[in-house]
């Protein structure tokens, strides 16, 4: 039970895939909940309102990836904060939580690490090296088409496993809270991202996750406050009644009881770490903003923002413990949390605020899939038309008019793609899926992209070599660990002893891209190591070792 609680809240934490099933096995479909339906008609038709809004502003590609610059870094950070907090981090951590107790305060922290990685290292460099994606940062002084088609790939295939992941969980959740049909869920998820997308862009696609951050955070402080509320404020006295209810008894206060395994352990957790740092769709947004200093304040308020929010799913878990466990009406004939312990956040909204409230929660958690799966595609629409066809079919000469048809074709199709994955993969359990997302951005995305800023001596053969080995590395191990081997494919035992492989493709990727560079003594990798200069001054100035400015 812990173990697959483990996979479920701790790997899918970071994604809004995390599924009831993952934890019980099943989908105990639920009476239909009116008030959340209605709920989330009224924010659909308001986002809608915002995507029309947006349309009219698209007029260039600026616009249409990047929001033409124009976001603040505030409202940058709370953008990231609702592509990053996620209907399983609210989900997932409390149902940990309410397991496990104490540890699931460490794997919330753990889901923040990425960020001051983020803050210190990357967020002022991507910005004033790139344009539209990633590749543009990590290609400014190799060779074009290989480090673009290599990111593009590797951005290709985290933004494929994401979505897989949150299109089953979609319906799965949607089916759960709402009582609508699986296929009728996945549906209206793809149909709405396309929509989002291929109007509003990046602008709309932005306030959508503006409005569902703002939207999460007030519910869940709601329902942190009531929960105090239910023991007066104390702590004292919510962890002391919890140890008291809990079947664990003084355990749940007791941190190392879901660590069974340090490999798998620093595995996930290098994976979280730096995959949080390769994710395309988050470094995306660091070009919303005008220059380097509000990139830096988008990562401070977002980091604020997010780790705010774990704060409260950590009350939450131990309010459920107190508010849903001892009440019978959320329980079902064998004694079990109705829907799985994955669902003790809902019937906590339910018990704290009736109801209308807990049709809130449940518009909420809907919302969120749809705030996130928005900036997944427009990340995969752009990888395809901005690095693919204009940058390298085109050689960088493509008209803007060609290259947004290519964006919306992208997009179109990218759509018709996640519902078809969703309808295939929907009685998998997908938890794999996310966490191979994560270690393919750790050891692909994050590795070329860190050096390509960092080190003097990366040549384009390096981060080409050693970035596909780190994703060849990643995919492979996760095929043969536990996981897929046993979980999936049925075998007695698996060939690769870990869960997550993060740890070991990482290691792979960094020797490769050392070994390949070093060992490179071409012309070419000279004339790219004599670039290193013009492209750290511009890292740190937005100015061109000449003085010209950068945008």
């Amino acid at each position: 039970m812990i173990a697959r609680l483990l996979m479920a809240a701790a790997l899918l934490a970071a994604s809004p895939a995390l599924l009831a099933d993952a934890i019980t096995g099943e989908v105990q479909k639920q009476a239909t909940n009116y008030t959340a339906i209605l709920m989330f008609v009224v924010f659909i038709a308001f986002t809608m309102g915002i995507t029309k809004w947006a349309a009219k502003r698209n007029t260039s590609t600026s616009d249409y990836y990047t929001a033409g610059g124009s976001i603040t870094g505030f409202q940058n950070g709370l953008a990231i904060a609702g592509d990053f907090m996620s209907a399983a981090s609210f989900l997932g951590i409390s149902a940990l939580v309410y397991t496990s107790g104490y540890d699931g305060l460490i794997y919330s922290i753990g889901f923040l690490v990425g960020w001051p990685i983020i803050l210190f290292l990357m967020a002022e460099r991507l910005r004033n090296l790139g344009k539209f994606t990633f590749s543009d940062v990590a290609s400014y002084r190799l060779g074009q088409t290989q480090i673009r088609l290599l990111s593009a790939f590797g951005s290709l295939i985290v933004v494929a496993f994401y979505l897989i992941a949150q299109m089953v969980g979609a319906g799965k959740l949607i089916q759960l809270l709402f009582g609508l049909d699986y296929y009728v869920a996945v549906v209206l998820v793809g149909v709405l991202m396309v929509m989002y997308v291929l109007f509003g862009g990046m602008l709309a696609t932005t306030w959508v996750q503006i409005i569902k951050a703002v939207l999460l955070l007030s519910g869940a402080t709601f329902m942190a406050i009531m929960v105090m509320k239910s023991v007066g404020f104390d702590f004292g006295s919510l962890f002391a009644e919890a140890v008291k209810i809990h079947d664990k008894g003084a355990q749940i206060m007791s941190p190392g009881g879901l660590v069974s395994d340090p490999i798998s352990a620093i595995s996930l957790g290098l994976a979280l770490m730096f995959g949080t740092a390769g994710l395309p769709h988050i470094l995306m947004r660091f070009f919303t903003v005008s220059d380097a200093k509000e990139a830096r304040k988008s990562v401070f308020y977002a980091t604020g923002f997010i780790g705010y929010f774990y704060i409260l799913t950590f009350i939450i878990g131990f309010g459920a413990i107190l508010l849903v466990s001892t009440n019978p009406d959320f329980k079902d004939v064998t004694g079990a949390i109705v829907g799985g312990t994955n669902m003790v956040a809902i019937h906590l909204a339910n018990a704290v605020g009736g109801n209308l409230f807990l049709g809130f929660i449940s518009a909420v958690a809907f919302a969120t899939i749809l705030a996130v799966v928005a900036g997944l595609t427009l990340a995969g629409a752009s990888a395809v038309s901005h690095d693919l066809y204009a940058c390298v079919i085109k050689q960088g000469k493509a008209r803007e008019e060609d290259e947004m048809r290519v964006t919306k074709l992208t997009t179109l199709s990218l759509g018709v793609v996640a519902i078809l994955l969703g309808i295939i993969f929907e009685k998998q359990n997908i938890a794999f899926m996310v966490g191979l997302a994560f270690s393919i951005a750790a050891s692909c995305n994050f590795p070329v992209l860190f050096l390509s800023m960092y080190w003097k001596g990366l040549s384009t053969r390096g981060a080409l070599f050693g970035g596909a080995l780190g994703l060849v590395t990643a995919l492979v191990l996760t095929i043969i660990s536990p996981t897929v081997w046993v979980d999936v494919f049925g075998y007695a035992e698996a060939i690769f002893p870990y869960k997550y492989p993060a740890l070991f493709s990482m290691i792979a990727a960094f020797i490769g891209i050392w070994f390949f560079s070093v060992t490179d003594k071409s012309t070419r990798a000279g004339e790219e190591r004599e670039r290193f200069f013009a492209q750290f001054v511009r890292s740190q100035t937005g100015l061109g070792a000449t003085g010209a400015v950068a945008h």
